[in-house]
């Protein structure tokens, strides 16, 4: 079997997709690339994706986001397996999927800097569980 061709698609969702879920794709393809492909959508979208997110994820592991990511709606995503929404409560969106979970994380938008590197480390490890979570098959 090709594990390349039947990687999981795994989505992190929340209605704008201007932050938690970007820092949740882009750590998706450093971290766990090999495992699952990451993708990240709203019901909105935002012009740019959050300035302190891009700023402290360059800082933190070089990664621009700007670069490589735009914020997007959930139609601009292809069919996923697993849903990972952000803790955007009752107005989460809803994705057809194999699985779903919500994360709960708290929108660091506006917040100090050290409150974001707190949310960005927590999806870090929430990143690398997902992926362990996915190789040993116990989604």
């Amino acid at each position: 079997m090709n594990k390349e061709v039947n990687k999981p698609k795994v989505a992190f969702i929340c209605v704008h997709n201007s932050c938690r879920s970007q820092i949740a794709e882009a750590l998706g393809k450093h971290l766990a690339a090999d495992v699952f492909e990451s993708y990240s959508a709203g019901t909105e979208t935002k012009p740019q994706i959050n300035q302190d997110a891009v700023r402290l994820m360059k800082r933190l592991y070089g990664i621009d986001m700007e670069k490589t990511q735009r914020s997007k709606l959930l139609s601009d995503i292809p069919p996923v397996d697993v849903v990972v929404t952000m803790g955007c409560n009752v107005q989460c969106p809803f994705l057809p999927c194999k699985h779903r979970e919500d994360w709960g994380l708290d929108d660091p938008r506006g917040k100090s800097d050290d409150e974001f590197i707190s949310v960005i480390h927590d999806i870090d490890q929430r990143i690398k569980t997902l992926k362990t979570r996915i190789e040993i098959g116990s989604l």
